[in-house]
């Protein structure tokens, strides 16, 4: 009885010591971590992270706010649907610099100017973010990301309030133009942001906008004010990225590809017109594709929680009606009605070009060609019909 007691006597203590947080020492340094692009379009935009050193204590610890949550149920459906929780993740430095050196990204560490009880209390917040009943965010790309979650838990431990001001080189511009310096346009990742996203993100930024990008974390750290004292106290890199040559091929870029496509469309549509027949299966193809593709913009406008996929005017190109009219692309004389719709269509692509030209929404330069096609294959079709 007494050999039982004495067990769960030790072991109530050392579960309460165990349970007790981690004091810093006045040694303790915390720093922000800015971390460049990488290869592929899903490291484009780079990463922020925490950084907790005590060498006294032996923690050097990196909190990040970008993990995905795999063994979240239906992972790709809620991704899909704006609905997927990020995590956040706690790893070793030295494991960190490692995982980055090797994929080539730079990495550059501001030390932050916090006091004792301003680092512990970032520690203590991102410690207790770490359980995991609180590691779950719902993620969104511009307004609560992994470089957001860096401001944002900033201000909630600072005693005084972080002023931000502007970086000398500053310059105004829109979410989409943000994008586009990381992600070059004529490129498929381009592609694919351009035509899922809304002219919602072609309205100006604001200064603290901006900072929904890691390196823009980084040069409004560098210029912020806590109080009376600069923000960041020190600042260093890391790790220089080693340049390469560049890899872009743009005979494979959506541009070149797509200019091919609409090309193949007008000798097709030329063919035609010299033989005054119709390809059947060509119009068949090109009303299922852009059906299809109005369909899902339609979906991610108003079935989602995407905040960035409203207002898309690329709907005016990728019609979801399409879908509905293909019936009568295989009758050999279609209802008077369809070449109403066909005029129709061409006034959508007229619009389109209006609202490009005048700012309502950029959209991805590859189509240009493809959207130059379309215009010339409907007025065929009308003419056919006629």
């Amino acid at each position: 009885m007494k050999l039982k007691l004495s067990f769960f006597l030790f072991l109530f203590v050392y579960v309460s010591s165990f349970g007790q947080q981690i004091q810093l020492t006045e040694d303790a340094e915390v720093s922000v971590l800015t971390f460049g692009p990488g290869e592929s379009l899903n490291d484009a935009f780079g990463h922020n992270a925490f950084r907790i050193k005590d060498k006294s204590k032996g923690i050097d610890l990196v909190y990040g706010y970008g993990e995905y949550d795999f063994d979240a149920p239906n992972f790709y459906l809620k991704f899909a649907r704006g609905k997927l929780n990020y995590l956040i993740s706690r790893h070793n430095f030295s494991n960190i610099y490692y995982h980055y050196t090797s994929y080539n990204r730079s990495i550059d560490e501001q030390v932050l100017n916090f006091n004792l009880k301003e680092k512990q209390s970032l520690f203590d917040f991102l410690e207790n973010n770490y359980k995991p009943e609180n590691r779950r965010y719902l993620y969104d790309f511009f307004y609560d990301n992994c470089a957001t979650k860096i401001r944002d838990v900033s201000e909630t431990v600072t005693n005084s309030p972080i002023s931000f001001s502007v970086p000398e080189d500053f310059e105004q511009k829109t979410f989409r133009e943000l994008i586009h310096e990381h992600v070059d346009r004529n490129s498929w990742g381009s592609l694919g942001i351009d035509v899922a996203l809304g002219s919602v993100i072609d309205r100006n930024a604001s200064a603290n906008e901006y900072m929904f990008l890691p390196k823009y974390i980084h040069s409004f750290f560098e210029v912020a004010k806590i109080g009376n004292r600069d923000f960041v106290k020190t600042s260093s890199t890391l790790y220089e990225r080693k340049e390469r040559k560049a890899s872009f091929d743009f005979l494979l870029s959506p541009l070149v590809i797509l200019g091919l496509i609409a090309l193949l469309i007008l000798y097709i549509t030329y063919k035609d017109y010299k033989n005054k027949k119709r390809s059947h299966w060509l119009d068949v193809t090109l009303f299922s594709i852009t059906g299809i593709i109005g369909v899902l913009l339609l979906l991610l406008w108003f079935a989602t929680d995407h905040t960035a996929t409203a207002h898309n005017y690329n709907l005016l190109w990728a019609v979801p009606l399409n879908i509905v009219v293909i019936g009568q692309l295989f009758k050999k004389q279609p209802k008077n009605w369809f070449r109403s719709y066909l005029k129709f269509l061409i006034i959508m692509l007229c619009l389109m070009t209006l609202h490009w030209i005048i700012g309502v929404q950029v959209f991805a330069i590859g189509l240009a060609p493809l959207l130059v096609a379309l215009a010339v294959r409907y007025i065929y079709l009308i003419k056919y019909f006629k």
